[in-house]
């Protein structure tokens, strides 16, 4: 239990500053959506945050977990590890950025921004400088340092949104009325060019906060290690392309492979919309923060098998609540984008479904970095990645974004089976399967409920009903699993005989 308090701890300091970093960050959904002309605009940042997406997994090349694994190996020195990935990630970060300039306009040209070279050469800037903060992000998790890293989170959030803010609200108001003063460092034309800029300003600014952080360039650089640390990444590169290419090659491919002369806008409408499903990346997010230097940390206790199937089992009973929440509450969060988006809104909880698929995935692809096994994670993402690219080849030209979204749950249920069943051979661990699906069939009955009173009822009595229906599976979560005894003042309270009572807090609480 001590194990599971930890885990539980960390991941609420990193859940609270990703949580309250994507609900400001959600401030950009609704600015960009009514400030932008067009759909095709959004689409635009969508297509080149997927590009970005694909490029940090390929500049870090699965160097954050080696790290985690090197640096709980007995006989390495922990400081030499992360002096050599460090050294070896600013290496390559740089020659990329360098590439990118010396070949910037057939680079432009092939991705259809020639009349933008500056969005390309910003990204490849920022990407870069996104890839060499990772390895100081990965050693403040290392040294249990939660604060630090939320803290950090939270100043990119809070320095991009109110960068936005100028100059998606404040700017264009000022300009409105006194076009002289204000064009001075303001132009309308530049749209969606502003959001790349401003990017690359809020991370070249957290960059100076890793003073501490970086004096381990001290520490040296050993080549013997780094070929050793290079033989159990590179599967671990393939994994994370595969991974990566599961998430974003459908907005890379959308404008490519649509028939139609309104690629542009209907691959702004899908980014929309995705955006309200992006709790769930939150949630997965958070989780994966803490949970793999846990993972690493605890590999050689007795109850550490135990200790992963509850992490399991606590992360899909939770990934499930917060799809329920999503889709009770769709009618009011669909606000957060313009009515031309909600066109869209069909593929949020298929988006949903996919996440909660990669972050358990996710927590079962422990067993081959545990056991070095690593080029199995490559197989088994890469077969993922294959289903989902031959779903989008096929089927969008005629289904449009609605094939994206069943490829990404096609693709990560395949990753995700192929990995469990493999899995159990090599590095076997009891799942409470029995519970976990259990939770899913009641997930299931609960969102037909929400599904049939959004459809019959006014926005009023909806809310109210779909909000009854999340507190049953609360109330189901309470009585069945969750350790209220162990939670600070709740834990008291629940010891009332009556409170206990209606909780069932009995001999589940030690479960």
């Amino acid at each position: 239990m001590a194990n599971m308090k930890s885990l539980l701890k960390d991941t609420a300091i990193y859940g609270l500053s990703s949580i309250i970093g994507r609900f400001l960050n959600y401030l950009l959904v609704p600015l960009y959506a009514y400030t932008l002309t067009t759909t095709g605009q959004y689409g635009v940042i969508t297509n080149l945050y997927a590009w970005t997406g694909l490029l940090l997994v390929i500049l870090t090349y699965g160097m954050e977990t080696t790290f985690f694994r090197y640096a709980n190996k007995q006989g390495e020195d922990v400081h030499m590890v992360y002096s050599t990935i460090l050294r070896t990630v600013a290496f390559t970060s740089t020659l990329f950025v360098a590439l990118v300039i010396i070949f910037l306009k057939p680079i432009s040209q092939s991705l259809e921004y020639a009349d933008h070279p500056s969005y390309i050469w910003v990204m490849s800037m920022t990407v870069a400088l996104d890839a060499f903060q990772a390895i100081p992000f990965v050693y403040l998790r290392h040294e249990k340092r939660p604060l630090k890293f939320a803290c950090l989170k939270l100043l990119f959030i809070g320095l991009s949104i109110a960068l936005n803010l100028c100059f998606y609200l404040l700017f264009p108001y000022l300009y409105s009325r006194n076009p002289e003063l204000v064009g001075k460092f303001y132009d309308p034309n530049v749209g969606p060019g502003y959001v790349f800029y401003i990017n690359l300003f809020c991370t070249a600014t957290v960059t100076f906060f890793f003073g501490k952080e970086l004096e381990d360039f001290k520490f040296g650089f050993d080549w013997k290690l780094l070929r050793s640390m290079l033989q159990y990444t590179w599967p671990m590169l393939l994994l994370g392309i595969a991974g990566i290419l599961n998430q974003t090659a459908d907005k890379i491919l959308f404008t490519k492979i649509y028939p139609g002369d309104n690629a542009q806008d209907l691959l702004g409408i899908y980014g929309g919309a995705a955006k309200i499903a992006a709790i769930m990346v939150m949630i997965t997010q958070a989780f994966r923060y803490a949970y793999e230097p846990f993972v690493f940390g605890s590999s050689k206790e007795k109850d550490s098998r135990q200790t992963y199937a509850k992490g399991m089992k606590y992360f899909v009973i939770f990934t499930l609540l917060a799809f329920l929440g999503v889709m009770a509450y769709l009618d009011v969060l669909k606000f957060l984008v313009k009515d031309t988006y909600w066109e869209g809104l069909e593929v949020v909880p298929i988006l949903m479904i996919a996440q909660i698929l990669m972050g358990i995935y996710f927590n079962l692809s422990f067993w081959y970095k545990l056991t070095d096994k690593t080029i199995w994670g490559a197989v088994f993402s890469g077969t993922g990645c294959v289903v989902l690219l031959a779903i989008n080849f096929l089927f969008v030209p005629k289904f449009s974004y609605m094939a994206c979204a069943w490829a990404g749950v096609a693709g990560y249920g395949i990753a995700m089976l192929m990995s469990y069943f493999v899995g159990q051979k090599y590095y076997p661990i009891s799942y409470p399967i029995g519970d976990m699906f259990r939770y899913v069939v009641l997930t299931v009955v609960l969102y037909v409920a929400i599904r049939c009173s959004s459809h019959y009822l006014t926005i009023v009595p909806e809310l109210v009903v779909n909000t009854l229906l999340v507190g049953l599976f609360v109330i189901y979560v309470l009585k069945k699993d969750l350790p209220l005894a162990e939670i600070p003042v709740l834990g008291k309270l629940v010891r009332i005989p009556i409170v206990g009572k209606i909780f069932g807090t009995g001999k589940q609480i030690n479960k």
